[in-house]
């Protein structure tokens, strides 16, 4: 059974950083590319960053050279380090996966930049 949770959120002022992670078990993320989504209250749900199996990454540009997609193959997570976080920000953030044409999804963490 696969599992994706994520976790890391919170609320932050702006300017602030934040660290998400994304825990999978029931398959190893080396052999899948993982995304990051987010979705904003009223909002489509949208991609925000990529890392492939070989490790290359990508970036909406709202958030490009302020976030990092990254994965730790040894612990089978993925994270995402936010850093000059804007009030725009905001929103459920989500991680994804997929394998043997499935994809999977977590419940969600929640990102507040507030001041």
């Amino acid at each position: 059974q696969v599992q994706v949770v994520e976790s890391g959120g919170g609320l932050v002022q702006p300017g602030g950083s934040l660290r998400l992670s994304c825990a999978v078990s029931g398959i190893t993320i080396s052999m899948s590319w993982i995304d990051w989504y987010r979705q904003a209250p009223g909002k489509q749900r949208e991609l925000v960053a990529s890392i492939t199996t070989e490790g290359s990454t990508s970036y909406i540009d709202s958030v490009k050279g302020r976030f990092t997609i990254s994965r730790d193959d040894a612990m089978n997570t993925a994270y995402l380090q936010m850093n000059s976080l804007k009030s725009e920000d905001t929103a459920t953030y989500y991680c994804n996966t997929a394998w043997n044409s499935r994809t999977y999804w977590g419940q969600g963490t929640q990102v507040t930049v507030s001041a």
